[in-house]
């Protein structure tokens, strides 16, 4: 870990932590950060050679496991080889593992697609707070990661999936932070926009264009995905509900609690004109 002598210490340092999705992205840049902090981390991912491949990379204690998250008994497994492993209850639990959708409108998205990016953007999460809250409640102590996305409230045309599944996740953040006040366990949601990582390999894009539009806003505006867990990691330090990193996602979040419907008319005929 960097030294840095305005830094005071806080929640994420020495912390053990549990991340799904931790195979690449932003999942894996927590572990990493997290380990350089001082902390113990079980990196979880769908491709065990990915969540062994990111805590070998760690520079401190960490286990790669692998774990579906669609799967609820598996997230069960998941916190009780956690719980083995450090000894007890983590102190962090992120919530990351998700997978990208784009391109066609809502009527076209085949269903399919439509229980493939819920399955894991939103039943993953709900897995995991469903498994891991009560644990944490018991122990009295410890903060839950939600990754979300601006897309749960810039609700963009051809995302239709992807936007539905990111909302969910931010109301379930929202409520489960409201059930938890006043029990020493924070939750956190994470709200970025575009970040340079391996998502978009994840989606089926319904023609090259929109390939290409896609990988041209991660290339103009995508951050790290160091630059956001260490923004991510902050605001669990503070407590903070909302981790909102990037300055478009926050344009995008006060235009849309200001302006709700010249929002919404105005991001129909941005996609219009992108045609």
């Amino acid at each position: 870990m960097r030294f840095d002598p305005f830094r005071r210490p806080g929640r994420t340092d020495r912390a053990d932590a549990v991340i799904t999705g931790a195979g690449s992205g932003i999942g894996r840049a927590l572990a990493l950060e997290l380990s350089r902090r001082g902390g113990r981390v079980v990196c979880a991912d769908i491709d065990e050679d990915r969540a062994r491949a990111t805590a070998a990379a760690a520079p401190g204690e960490a286990l790669g496991v692998a774990c579906d998250v669609t799967d609820c008994d598996r997230v069960v497994a998941l916190a009780d080889t956690a719980r083995d492993w450090f000894g007890g209850e983590p102190d962090i639990v992120v919530n990351n593992a998700g997978i990208a959708q784009a391109g066609s409108v809502v009527g076209v998205v085949p269903l399919p697609e439509w229980h493939r990016v819920l399955d894991v953007n939103l039943w993953g999460v709900v897995h995991g707070c469903q498994v891991f809250a009560p644990r944490l409640r018991a122990a009295g102590r410890g903060a839950i990661v939600n990754t979300a996305s601006a897309a749960a409230f810039g609700t963009a045309p051809r995302m239709a999936a992807y936007n539905v599944s990111k909302a969910g996740v931010l109301a379930l953040s929202e409520t489960l932070a409201a059930e938890l006040s006043g029990t020493g366990v924070t939750v956190t949601a994470v709200c970025p926009t575009a970040v340079k990582t391996n998502i978009l390999h994840s989606v089926s894009f319904p023609d090259a264009s929109s390939e290409r539009l896609g990988e041209r806003l991660v290339r103009w505006t995508g951050r790290s995905p160091d630059a956001i867990a260490r923004n991510v990691l902050d605001a669990v330090d503070r407590g903070t509900l909302y981790a909102v990193p990037q300055l478009e996602a926050k344009a995008i979040w006060h235009l849309k609690r200001l302006l709700p419907a010249p929002y919404t008319r105005m991001a129909g005929l941005l996609e219009r004109l992108m045609r």
